[in-house]
């Protein structure tokens, strides 16, 4: 055997001995979802964690996927603040490509490297409540808010995670789709970030690892910042250097950790291996959010 290869497998063997029978809740999304060779990665990954007796839990987003199955039927993808603006016609397209095609997709590539993968949906065994999500939007100070309607967005309101657990314990690896249920049966589109947050603390999950298209939270001048605390946070946000996606990752990131979960890193999902490397190496990867 190649000398560094032992040298790899030595150096895991610690952390595969700390994180045996630990939930680890992983939010797929991004690059590494569509690249082919990421896809197969990701599945190796997955099941192997459960082979060395850890606990996987998916939850992955699909928006691209989305946008292709609306604009082929006419449809044009519509967001405010990052949320897409989902009536009717668009619900059931998120529907039919999260809990359908995507969520499939991810299920077989499990199963293909040996796991034993398992579709859900927010819907199944009410593992997810929702509610109507409300935006206030306001331009500038001197502006009244203005109250828009996102349609069939939800709020997060309870994760019940026994149908999770029960498949976790007969050696399956859950894989959700963010949709949720509603008090009168209706169907919420939800943002995969809080959906993975939500269910991290519900489960009590050791990690919540976020795979994203960037090494984690970068500095002002480019570089990755290995660890970084709620203060540092609030900072580089009112100074803009962290903006866009990253800030609702890592504001759920936070709600995570006040929640109980153990750690939560944000890593580049488009190197090949990266949740293995996060967990079972000495120096980790991405960025390590802590309060």
């Amino acid at each position: 055997m190649n000398p560094n290869v032992a040298d790899i497998l030595i150096e895991s063997l610690p952390y595969i001995r700390k994180f045996a029978g630990m939930t680890i809740v992983i939010k797929y999304g991004g690059h590494a979802m569509v690249d082919e060779q990421l896809k197969e990665d990701f599945a190796r990954d997955v099941t192997l964690l459960k082979f060395v007796g850890l606990n996987p839990v998916v939850v992955h987003g699909g928006g691209p996927q989305i946008n292709q199955v609306l604009e082929r039927m006419g449809i044009s993808p519509k967001f405010v603040r990052g949320m897409r603006l989902t009536d009717e016609p668009t619900m059931d397209v998120v529907e039919m490509v999260l809990g359908g095609k995507v969520n499939k997709a991810i299920v077989a590539q499990i199963n293909r490297q040996g796991g034993r993968a398992v579709g859900l949906s927010g819907k199944d065994g009410g593992l997810i409540q929702a509610k109507k999500m409300k935006i206030v939007h306001q331009e500038t100070a001197d502006e009244p808010p203005e109250i828009i309607d996102p349609g069939l967005v939800g709020e997060v309101t309870q994760i019940n995670p026994l149908i999770i657990d029960t498949l976790a314990k007969q050696g399956f690896i859950p894989i959700i789709a963010p949709v949720g249920s509603g008090e009168a049966g209706e169907t919420y589109n939800l943002n995969a970030d809080l959906v993975a947050s939500r269910v991290a603390v519900a489960l009590s999950a050791g990690r919540l690892i976020y795979l994203t298209d960037v090494d984690g939270v970068l500095g002002p001048e480019g570089g990755l910042i290995s660890s970084i605390d709620a203060k540092t946070i609030k900072k580089m946000v009112e100074e803009g250097t962290i903006s866009g996606g990253m800030i609702p990752k890592i504001e759920y990131a936070l709600e995570a950790l006040r929640g109980g979960v153990q750690k939560v890193p944000i890593i580049n999902g488009k190197r090949r291996h990266a949740i293995l490397l996060e967990l079972f190496t000495d120096s980790g990867i991405g960025t390590e959010v802590t309060v």
